[in-house]
């Protein structure tokens, strides 16, 4: 008998990016995000959600993407992740340029008290600022 997948990360709730939720169907990602799903550990951010939402391709597809991703834990963007992320902007200025999106995401996470879960190096650097976990959900570049 084959154990079940770990979930991702340390056991803390995990706020996930576009480039995980992309990713979760991979077959060398699909157990570990189905058992961090199961086990209540995942949540999703407005951000993400709207730039998924706004690849849907159609209409049935967005009202499925839809429900799939309210039945999730939120993360919202409150005005404190607001302020943690005009924050992190500043503690990184001259370091490096991030999309705006990104620092939104993880001062959600921030505020949430979760960490975030990706694929994608900017998540290493601001979950570094903002104190929180910063988990791949495959090593770089070993998926597309």
């Amino acid at each position: 008998m084959q154990n079940a997948a770990e979930p991702y990360g340390s056991g803390t709730p995990l706020v996930f990016d576009t480039s995980a939720w992309n990713r979760r169907t991979n077959p060398a990602v699909l157990p570990r995000w189905t058992a961090t799903r199961d086990a209540g550990l995942l949540a999703v951010c407005p951000v993400v959600a709207l730039e998924l939402l706004a690849a849907a391709p159609d209409e049935e597809a967005f009202g499925d993407l839809d429900r799939a991703l309210k039945a999730l834990a939120q993360a919202p963007v409150t005005r404190n992740a607001g302020d943690a992320a005009l924050g992190a902007s500043r503690e990184l200025r001259g370091e490096r340029r991030l999309p705006a999106a990104d620092y939104l995401i993880a001062a959600a996470a921030a505020e949430r008290g979760a960490g975030v879960l990706h694929y994608d190096h900017h998540f290493d650097l601001l979950c570094r600022v903002l104190g929180i976990e910063s988990v791949w959900i495959a090593e770089p570049g070993s998926i597309d």
